[in-house]
This record gives structure tokens, sequence and C-alpha cells, in this order.
């Protein structure tokens, strides 16, 4: 059964499809994985081993009757430790959350669950979902693929680690400004940023509510678009067909490509000559819209986050990693009328954006302008950690600001990946283009 711990979640729902694979044998691997792995409890917060086997005895039924729900019905994933399933513990990577046990599944996961996916159980995660760096002194920092002493990425770290180092086909995390695209860029993923909205987070744990999205980590895009189908009970995105031919796409260089380290910028150079090879045309184009809504992101993300969470954390600061405290605690002295002037003048930016790309089948950016920093500095260096922390969600962070879908690619560099973003809503069009893209990178 080991030859199937490392294939993509369509390869498995494929096998069960055809009779090679048993749902239920295939859950017991990836458990008997997660509790050999030497990272298994970095990776996971806990396991879900009754709810498993259960959920794959039900789809072993439905694979036998010839009646499964869809392509991966019987396969098993990942949820980052923000998502409620019911009488499972859901801590959010926080000590302020200890012992919390909801009594309902998140909405997501029911529908998932109604799919027929199983879930494994629940993984590691930046605290309350806070950095994007993937490192959690409190609970765990999960390792990164690529490098042995660096953080994977986050706040979705656990997510990623679980499907790079083989313990799930895939993963569910959530993004905020840059938490499903980070660790994905940093563990050689496909990682899909949702439109606000697209998918229901009700029963995930909130971090900025405005801004809160809920997306897949994958090995492939196809595997990326089955999720989403799955998350929401529709039906996956036709990737057949698929060329770069004609395609238009936007290279922006206001703020993205500042302060790039040597191997994003390689990995992001190559990708977009791969691209070009394949019939793909570029323009670059400078935005100052862009410029002025990143000024404002402190303006808007930490105070929500403040108005969500202080009342909790005043209780028990104690309990937190100092520079993920401060972080949240920076969010105090934002002004109601500020926090309103902001929104109001994001949203005018938003259709200065709109109209401006509208030309445009995607606007490319490298994920982020750094590789994953070594975790013992960030731990003993608080300047180091908020400077990373920021540098490595300044390009996710657009998408978000600009209320877009994202997905981001794996390139030839190690942990750098390219981002393709589009207009909210467009995620079936976006998958179209990045199965494209995903062809021309190899």
């Amino acid at each position: 059964m080991a030859k199937w711990l490392g294939r993509t979640a369509a390869d498995l729902g494929r096998a069960i499809e055809a009779g090679k694979l048993h749902p239920v044998d295939l859950v017991e691997s990836f458990l008997a994985a997660i509790a050999n792995h030497p990272d298994g409890t970095r990776i996971y917060a806990r396991t879900t081993p009754r709810r498993a086997r259960s959920m794959a005895m039900a789809a072993a039924g439905r694979a036998k009757s010839g009646t499964r729900i869809g392509l991966l019905d019987g396969v098993p994933i990942s949820w980052k430790d923000n998502f409620d399933a019911a009488g499972a513990l859901c801590e959010a990577g926080s000590a302020l959350l200890k012992g919390r046990v909801p009594t309902e599944d998140a909405e997501v996961l029911h529908t998932a669950t109604a799919q027929g996916l199983v879930c494994l159980g629940k993984t590691h995660m930046t605290e309350l979902a806070f950095s994007g760096l993937g490192l959690n002194p409190i609970t765990a920092t999960p390792p990164c693929i690529n490098f042995a002493e660096a953080v994977p990425g986050g706040s979705s770290s656990g997510a990623a680690a679980s499907v790079a180092f083989g313990l799930a086909p895939a993963a569910i995390g959530s993004d905020t400004g840059g938490s499903v695209r980070i660790p994905a860029a940093w563990n050689d993923l496909v990682g899909l940023k949702t439109s606000s909205g697209r998918l229901s987070a009700r029963g995930v744990v909130p971090l900025c509510e405005k801004f809160d999205t809920v997306g897949p980590l994958a090995h492939t895009v196809e595997d990326c678009a089955l999720l989403l189908a799955a998350l929401e009970g529709s039906k996956p995105a036709d990737l057949s067909g698929v060329t770069l031919a004609g395609a238009h796409l936007m290279v922006l260089e206001t703020v993205a490509l500042e302060d790039l380290r040597d191997a994003p910028a390689k990995g992001f150079e190559d990708a977009l000559a791969r691209i070009v090879t394949a019939g793909a045309r570029l323009t670059h184009a400078a935005r100052p819209e862009v410029a002025e809504a990143m000024a404002m992101a402190g303006q808007v993300f930490t105070p929500e986050a403040w108005g969500i969470w202080s009342d909790t954390i005043e209780n028990a600061p104690q309990k937190m990693f100092p520079p993920v405290l401060e972080r949240f605690r920076s969010g105090a002295a934002v002004s109601a009328a500020t926090y309103v002037a902001a929104w109001r003048r994001l949203e005018v930016l938003r259709r200065i954006w709109a109209a401006a790309t509208a030309g445009f089948d995607a606007v490319a950016v490298p994920t982020s302008a750094i590789l994953p920093p070594d975790a013992r500095r960030l731990l003993e260096d608080p300047a180091y950690f908020a400077a990373e922390n920021l540098l490595a969600l300044r390009n996710t962070r657009i998408g978000n600001l600009m209320g877009l879908c994202v997905l981001t690619l794996p390139t030839a560099q190690p942990s750098c990946g390219i981002s393709l973003m589009a207009p909210p809503g467009q995620e079936e069009r976006l998958l179209r283009l990045g199965s494209a893209v995903e062809r021309a990178l190899g």
C-alpha cells in the first residue's frame, strides 16, 4: 500500500473507481504512515481514526454498489486545525483555545463529507492563523520539505507539510493574507486562494472575517479543481483542452518585484520564459493602486483581528508567542474612523484594479519574495521575525486586498512559486489557465 501514499488525490480516486484500491486499506495506510513518521506529531495536531474508518467503510460500500458520489469519494485528506470537526479538538494553534471541542462540523467539512471525502485529522497551524511563516512554539512548527532548519510557511503550515511529506494526498487550509499560498509555494505544491465568500467560513475559527477564505493545497491543479467542487458540492472545472496559445498575462511590477531574493527571482523569470514558449503573451505593468492599497494593509487587517480576539487575548496574553501577540495588539492603535475610511478607499482601488486588468487572462507575481527563513533565528530575533513575515506575505496580500482568486504553482526553483491572480468568482477560468501553465512548467 505504500506505493499509493505519494499519489495525487485524483489518482487515488481513479484507483478506487477501477477497483484497484479499497478505501479502508487506503485510510489505514495513511493513519499508519502518520503514526510512524518521525515528524508526524509536528504535522498533525491530531488524527481522527474512528471518523476516518467509518467514512472509508461507507465509501467502500458505495464503490462496491456502483454508487460513488464523485471521483474523490473515499479519498482521505487533512484539515487545518481551525476547521471545526464535531467531537474533535479544534484549537487553532493556540493555548487560548486549549480543550475546545465543537459539536458541529464546519460547513465545508460537512459538504466534503457528503461528497465522500474522508477526514484523516487536523493539522498544526500558526497561532490563530496570524503569521505567514509557520513558526509556532506554542503547539508545533511543522517541517519544510526542502530545508530541514527552515519554517514551512503559514498559517496552513501542517496542511502543506501533510501533503509534501506524503501523509495526505491533499489538504484544506484557510487564507487571509497568504496562508494557503505561502506554505504551498515553500513546499512545492499547488495552492488555491478562493474568492471571498465563494466557500463558506461557517465553523472556521476566524482571523479577519472580511478577508478569511477557504482553499485547497495539493500536488496538482486537477486536485485543486476537484477539491473546490467537493467543498461546495458543485461540478469541477473542465480542464480538458487547455492551452496557453493566445493567453495574455500581466506581470505586475508595482511592489511585487521589489526586493526579490535570488532564488524567487530566478524561479519567476524561468517560469515566465516557459509560459511565453508555450504561446502566452506578457505585458509588464506598474499599477499604483496596488502600492496605495498595500500601504493601508495595517489599517484593515489588524484592527479587525484585534476586534475579534482582544477580549480572549487580554484574558491570558502570557499564553501567546510574543511576536504574534504584538501583531494582534497593533490593531488597537487603529481608530474606527481610520478603519472605515481605509475600507471605503480600498473598494475604490479594487474598482480601478478591475478596470485596469480586465483585458488580461491573469496577473502574474512571484508568490513570495523570499525563501523559507531559519526557524531558530526567527525564535531568537523578534525584529527578524517581523521583517521576514511582512516580506513573506507581501505579494500574497495583493490578492486579498484586491479581493481576487489566486492560484500558486511551483517553479523550477525549490520553495519558489508563481501566482496567477484573477477576478473574484473566476476560479474555474483560473484553474483552466493554471492547468495550462502547469503543463508549460513541466
